[in-house]
């Protein structure tokens, strides 16, 4: 009799495949030409603040001509590291691409947390050819490595923005907050939590189950204990994590 190679979904599946989409600074887009031919294509990423991934891409580019024609799209994203590159978590989002409106709150975000992932795209992100797509996932598959293989839901995926409405308004005035006023704390996040290298890394963005820390095009994901939704929740949990950070040293 064969093997089920599907590994129940469990707290460490979520947690690795959260990781890999909200530490991604790009991955490899495969869409579907107008003869139905797959068109695999590298593309640059950031996340919305429920995990949606955000891509930016000109009119002229193929893979958009694609979306627009047809939004059904998937996208890999596969870091990689020494050795064996199939040894190594990857996760496949099957997802369908709907343009953002600019002129709009979901618009207004998505090009600010773009930016702060992707900052060298400023010098085209207001381009008039140029437009961001949320790719809406559908569901993942989940590779941890060899024999670590799992299929995902949406919300095994995504963090559930349903009741942080308050903890959206004010990511703005936190992230200026922390970075302006707490610099060294964020530097302990990184490199005492996280293992990164020392220097000036900076909060680039924050949701309900975790951080996004940036030096460079060095990124960096710093989960939760337990899911936010008020400021004054992450406030508190920023405390606790900063405190962790000096215990470690």
């Amino acid at each position: 009799m064969a093997t089920n190679p599907i590994r129940p979904t469990d707290a460490s599946a979520r947690g690795l495949a959260r990781g890999l989409l909200r530490s991604a600074r790009s991955g490899s887009l495969a869409t579907l030409t107008t003869d139905g031919h797959p068109f695999a294509s590298l593309t640059s990423l950031a996340t919305d603040i429920d995990g949606t991934p955000l891509i930016l891409v000109s009119s002229l580019a193929g893979h958009t001509g694609n979306l627009v024609a047809d939004p059904r799209c998937s996208l890999l994203i596969a870091p990689g590291g020494k050795g064996d590159p199939l040894a190594h978590a990857r996760i496949t989002l099957l997802a369908l691409a709907r343009q953002v409106e600019r002129d709009t709150d979901a618009g207004r975000r998505a090009r600010r947390r773009f930016l702060a992932r992707q900052p060298k795209a400023s010098l085209y992100v207001d381009f008039p050819d140029f437009s961001f797509f949320a790719l809406q996932i559908q569901r993942a598959s989940l590779n941890g490595g060899f024999g670590k293989a799992y299929e995902l839901e949406p919300d095994d995926v995504l963090s559930d923005c349903s009741r942080a409405g308050a903890l959206i308004a004010a990511e703005d005035e936190v992230l200026a907050h922390m970075n302006e006023d707490h610099a060294e704390a964020v530097r302990l996040y990184a490199t005492r939590l996280l293992g990164g290298e020392d220097g000036a890394w900076r909060l680039s963005g924050v949701d309900p189950d975790g951080a996004d820390l940036m030096l460079g095009d060095r990124a960096l994901r710093l989960p939760f204990d337990e899911p936010v939704t008020t400021p004054d929740a992450l406030r508190a949990a920023l405390v606790a994590l900063a405190a962790k950070a000096r215990d470690e040293g």
